[in-house]
């Protein structure tokens, strides 16, 4: 877990795992996508593009739990026993996330220690902005103007 996500889950008092490469980065516990955390997690943020991880992020949030796919692109998800939806879990996407669900990140983001980094851009630069995102000559997001 890494960058505004852990920040935020630390800012809100609560524990941390990480799926990812053998490495904390100040989780409780970090593993792999094959490894089952020691408890049933209450959320769980899915960053890599891989749709197979959807069924077993499912299986390890706790009834009410809430997966969150944060990519924009994602391969397609494969079938999801009807199981690992009951008992109101919550599988949602970025592109499907609510403004409540801005709102409720946006004012947390201050307590975490979050900093917004941004390069603005003349709307006429569109092509110079692209150019710059490619080669990573900033930091942060990209902004056109009007």
């Amino acid at each position: 877990m890494a960058g505004p996500a852990r920040l935020c889950v630390h800012a809100l008092g609560r524990r941390g795992v990480a799926v990812s490469r053998p490495r904390s980065d100040g989780a409780v516990w970090a593993g792999n996508s094959e490894e089952t955390p020691p408890e049933p997690l209450d959320a769980a943020i899915i960053f890599a593009p891989v749709g197979a991880l959807v069924p077993a992020a499912l299986s390890a949030v706790k009834k009410g739990g809430r997966v969150i796919c944060g990519g924009i692109h994602m391969s397609d998800i494969p079938r999801i026993p009807y199981r690992l939806l009951w008992e109101e879990r919550q599988l949602r996407s970025v592109a499907n996330l609510t403004r409540a669900d801005a709102r409720e990140f946006l004012a947390i983001a201050p307590q975490a220690g979050i900093k917004v980094k941004v390069t603005r851009y003349p709307l006429a630069e569109a092509n110079a902005a692209l150019d710059d995102l490619r080669a990573g000559r900033f930091e942060g997001a990209a902004v056109l103007i009007p």
